[in-house]
């Protein structure tokens, strides 16, 4: 590991939260492709597969910032675990209706409750900020965690995939469940390293998505998630039609694989000026790339097409992660870390539904026309707000005596806002 990386885990707890964090984050990329992948085994429907997976996305889009919001008053442990169980028995439910064939409206019920999974990447990303708020560790921490998440998407869905089609279909979301469960008790059972919790009179003004600022980038990730949530879907029917369908464990990690390397090499770097301008750079290339996904004839040549598409994906996550700590109070950070994650969530939600409504309509290869529309979108949406990332919130409530991290926390306020402006 490069010596920036080893530099973070200097501090105690960190390399035991961060691990417990990626096994909370395998079923972001091993549940909703595991569900398609299961329904699909099934029923052969990718519209009902599509529907369901975006179900639980926007389920967890609608309740994923109230869990995060109710972290930052109450703690993550006091919270995430009740949360987690009724996420638990909503996947039990789940895979039982699939199986003996239960009536449609029950897998959507049971879809809608998978959504109480909490955002587990946000959490630990809220403890990385409390050891290392505004120093040039935090950016090296995020570009880390970025990398985890990469990683996630490398094998998740590879697991997921494989085990539903190799062993029986149900088997990909149910050890989606196992790995949540393990990820968030360990988790929460760091309590050395939870961040404090913020009394409510911290939480003045409302949700933290009443800063300018972070409804661009919320809005902006909705159609970047549409990009990734039409990918999925899109690649697995595309493997059918082909006669692979396990294959498309094998190309959807390749392009993970892209941000991964990406994101290794970004966090190595150290930049100064506006990163607004650089989000605005990342956003418009992960747009150009899914021009070539339209070319796409065989499963070889969408595997390198997905490859470089994936390298901009964690450089602009780790800058986005950057401006929503310089676009929200202190006070509301983790609910601000979850309102991007709700954003790609509502995304995903949609690029799958469509995308699934393409294939059964016009088949695989069409449905790659999703995430270029997708992707363009994402892009006027970013050009048009621009503007308000460019104005950092002056004020960030919260910043006295709260966190394991406020040892960083010295210094006059407006040289900590331009410090963290350089380093993103």
């Amino acid at each position: 590991m490069p010596s920036p990386y080893r530099a973070i885990f200097a501090a105690p707890g960190s390399l035991g939260f961060s691990v417990a964090g990626f096994l909370g984050r395998m079923p972001l990329s091993m549940m909703g492709i595991g569900i398609v992948t299961m329904v699909s085994q099934l029923t052969g429907r990718y519209g009902l597969a599509g529907a369901l997976s975006a179900t639980v996305a926007l389920s967890a889009a609608a309740i994923g910032p109230q869990i995060s919001r109710l972290v930052d008053r109450h703690g993550q442990r006091r919270v995430l675990r009740p949360a987690t169980l009724v996420s638990l028995f909503a996947v039990a439910g789940l895979l039982l209706a699939a199986k003996f064939q239960a009536p449609d409206w029950t897998l959507f019920v049971f879809a809608a409750l998978v959504g109480c999974v909490p955002s587990v990447g946000s959490m630990v990303r809220s403890r990385w900020a409390a050891l290392y708020r505004d120093t040039p560790q935090l950016h090296t921490a995020y570009s880390f965690e970025s990398v985890v998440d990469e990683i996630c998407f490398i094998f998740g869905p590879i697991i997921s995939i494989g085990l539903s089609t190799v062993w029986f279909p149900e088997a990909g979301p149910l050890l989606a469940g196992v790995f949540l469960a393990v990820g968030v008790f360990w988790l929460t059972a760091q309590r050395a390293t939870e961040p404090v919790p913020h009394p409510r009179d911290h939480h003045t003004g409302g949700s933290a998505l009443r800063s300018g600022g972070l409804q661009v980038l919320v809005a902006t990730f909705v159609a970047t998630g549409a990009i990734f949530g039409a990918v999925d879907v899109v690649t697995v029917a595309f493997a059918e039609d082909e006669g692979h369908k396990g294959a498309a464990s094998l190309v959807l990690a390749v392009y993970a694989l892209g941000s991964c390397l990406a994101g290794v090499a970004f966090g190595l770097l150290h930049f100064k000026g506006a990163p607004a301008r650089r989000w605005l750079l990342g956003v418009c290339a992960m747009a150009v790339s899914m021009i070539p996904l339209q070319l796409a004839g065989n499963l070889p040549f969408l595997a390198a097409a997905l490859f470089v598409a994936g390298l901009s994906i964690a450089p602009t996550m780790i800058t986005t992660m950057a401006l929503v700590e310089q676009h929200v109070p202190r006070a509301k950070l983790t609910e601000g870390m979850t309102w991007v994650s709700t954003g790609l969530a509502v995304g995903v939600a949609l690029g799958s539904s469509v995308a699934g409504w393409v294939i059964d309509a016009a088949g695989a290869r069409a449905g790659y026309a999703v995430p270029g529309v997708s992707g363009a979108v994402a892009v006027v949406v970013a050009v048009l707000g621009c503007r308000r990332l460019e104005r950092p919130v002056p004020r960030r409530g919260g910043t006295h005596g709260h966190g394991i991290g406020q040892g960083h926390d010295g210094g006059d306020p407006a040289h900590r806002r331009e410090e963290a402006g350089d380093v993103a």
